[in-house]
């Protein structure tokens, strides 16, 4: 049975409560394998697929645009792009760094040609630009939308302070508004989302994309040593900062948890964000497609009230 649908804020845009991250597409997942997990994607239910114009510029041999393009290759060889939210980023890539207006409009011809589709359902601004006014970037993105190639606009790595005023402006002046928010959250980086971002999120009616839900694989269990993480040199730089006491006892959490619902830790972990007030869709990637489909079985785990409890208790800050 597919998942119940969850709103993309005021947009009209719904989507089941797990996206898959295209980070990995043309880079760690290769064209075969991309097509692979998108197929199983869809094919389970789920629709709402995160990339970004940059994804993956810090590949050796690679220059950005790579994800886009398996996406846009997979589209016209599948014949799925309807059954998809497209969601992308613009803003962070060196060769359409900001977000003043020309150059959102040179960056979303590029995606759209890369994508191979008409429209974007969810044009994210990949990070602030305080040298623009935010007017000015709205008022891009507004006439985005006007030419049908833009459905609905959202922010991410945007502070509570600025989301505030965008979201001012954008009433002030009639302008469309950031209707999602992607920031870091998980188990184990709480605060800095839950102290500011999520009651404006509750408030204003913004929906959450949190990337990083599994906190870099950590909360997985893969990795509990610095033995384990000696053995993924990938790894070894995102890891280390988990391996501390707090982030062992989440671990423990997550173990006992997964084994009263005979889950599995990282099933656990998407569980108790996709439980969280605001969120809409917790974003994980996947290079298997036996990891992806055990992923999104954290789409159908129902955790109860102790259990949220225990995992609340063990990672709080």
């Amino acid at each position: 049975m597919a998942p119940s649908l969850r709103p993309l804020g005021r947009s009209g845009l719904r989507v089941a409560p797990f996206a898959l991250g295209g980070n990995v597409f043309g880079w760690s997942a290769d064209e075969t394998v991309t097509f692979a997990l998108l197929d199983a994607f869809v094919d389970a239910g789920l629709d709402l697929v995160d990339t970004a114009d940059s994804y993956s510029y810090w590949v050796p041999g690679n220059e950005g645009g790579e994800s886009e393009t398996q996406l846009g290759r997979w589209f016209q060889r599948s014949g799925k792009r309807a059954r998809v939210t497209l969601a992308t980023k613009v803003g962070k890539w060196e060769r359409h760094r900001g977000l003043a207006p020309a150059t959102i409009q040179a960056a979303v011809e590029g995606s759209l040609r890369r994508l191979q589709t008409d429209v974007i359902d969810l044009y994210q601004a990949h990070e602030d630009d305080p040298a623009t006014p935010l007017a000015d970037t709205l008022g891009a993105f507004a006439r985005l939308i006007d030419q049908g190639k833009v459905r609905a606009i959202g922010a991410s790595n945007y502070s509570a302070a600025r989301l505030r005023e965008a979201l001012d402006v954008a009433g002030r002046d009639g302008l469309p508004r950031f209707e999602t928010l992607q920031p870091e959250y998980n188990l184990y980086a709480r605060a800095g989302f839950e102290a500011e971002l999520q009651p404006l999120a509750r408030e204003r009616e913004v929906a959450v994309i949190p990337y990083y839900a599994l906190a870099s694989g950590f909360l997985t269990g893969k990795y509990r040593s610095e033995a384990d993480v000696g053995k993924s040199a990938a790894r070894a730089g995102a890891i280390g900062k988990y391996l501390n006491p707090r982030g062992l006892r989440i671990v423990q959490a997550l173990d006992d948890v997964a084994a009263d619902l005979r889950a599995t830790p990282a099933q656990v972990a998407l569980a108790w964000l996709m439980s969280q007030p605001t969120i809409a869709a917790p974003i994980a990637s996947a290079t298997t497609v036996e990891q992806l489909h055990e992923l999104l079985a954290a789409a159908r785990l129902s955790l109860g009230a102790a259990q949220r409890k225990q995992l609340d208790d063990a990672s709080a800050e």
